[in-house]
């Protein structure tokens, strides 16, 4: 049962921040048309071989010179995009020089929304986070710690209202298959009162045991990616997804090639539910 674990907490829109230098979009995409972005930045580090993890692995604790590039490089990407989930970002320590890297990259891809998810303080020498960038408010935003060891995290962000809603979870699950199974059994429990669904994240194994061998696999969702994401400089395992209701139609599904982490970044491109964007049609009076 859901109250087992960690209580949700729900986000006010004065905790899910407004970016000062954006107007508020509320006014959905008249085309009906939702680009998502899944990005794993590893907190700014760039890593293009397996030796680099050991070499720049200071990087992880005090800061570097080029991370500064890599985040320009990162919120350059991110202005193609509607809804964005990132994983492994800094909330602001002596390793990101005290920067908010969510508030940050909201900054430089003009992102009137996004929130910034502390799953590991460590005080000055890091904050562990996930975080959401949108260019739509939510309806709803729920922050929640994931079972298992401290450190891991999903988000619920709704968007619209009523039976077309649509709920995108954002996560970064853990590496061990029993803990895995653990969080995604929460995570299925949250999505019960839904029909248009979302997943997104670094998932940290297969599409195929997500759908067919997980707590997951009674949603019926579909994963349409089939490009490997990791390691970003030669991929082979394909970690990072977006899974998707068959309710909510894809038109576009891409492994961006960007390997400014050591994971390669997933997007895709779906159509909203009508009712959640259209103009109420007018009724017409027989005179």
């Amino acid at each position: 049962m859901l109250r087992r674990w960690p209580a949700k907490r729900a986000v006010g829109l004065c905790d899910a921040q407004v970016n000062p230098c954006c107007l508020p979009a509320d006014d959905w995409p008249q085309n009906g048309r939702l680009r998502l972005l899944s990005f794993n930045i590893q907190v700014g580090i760039s890593t293009q071989r397996y030796h680099h993890y050991l070499t720049r692995s200071w990087q992880h604790l005090l800061p570097a010179a080029g991370r500064s590039g890599n985040l320009q490089r990162i919120g350059d990407l991110l202005g193609d995009f509607d809804l964005v989930a990132l994983q492994e970002v800094d909330g602001g320590s002596l390793r990101s020089g005290y920067v908010n890297q969510v508030e940050h990259l909201a900054r430089l891809g003009a992102f009137p929304y996004w929130y910034q998810q502390l799953n590991r303080n460590l005080g000055r020498l890091a904050q562990h986070s996930n975080g959401v960038l949108s260019r739509l408010r939510p309806s709803l935003m729920e922050d929640h710690p994931l079972p298992g060891p401290p450190g891991r995290g999903a988000m619920l962000l709704r968007l619209g209202e009523g039976p077309d809603a649509v709920a995108v979870v954002m996560m970064h699950l853990s590496l061990g298959a029993r803990t895995r199974t653990r969080q995604l059994a929460y995570i299925r429990e949250l999505l019960s009162d839904y029909r248009h669904v979302v997943l997104m994240g670094d998932m940290n194994t297969h599409a195929n045991d997500l759908l067919q061998f997980s707590p997951l696999r009674d949603l019926e969702l579909f994963a349409p990616q089939i490009e490997a994401t990791f390691p970003s400089w030669r991929p082979q395992r394909c970690l990072d997804h977006i899974l998707l209701s068959p309710s909510l139609p894809l038109e576009r599904c891409e492994v961006l090639s960007q390997p400014i982490s050591d994971h390669l970044p997933v997007a895709v491109q779906i159509r909203l539910p009508t009712s959640l964007f259209a103009p109420a049609t007018p009724m017409l009076i027989e005179p």
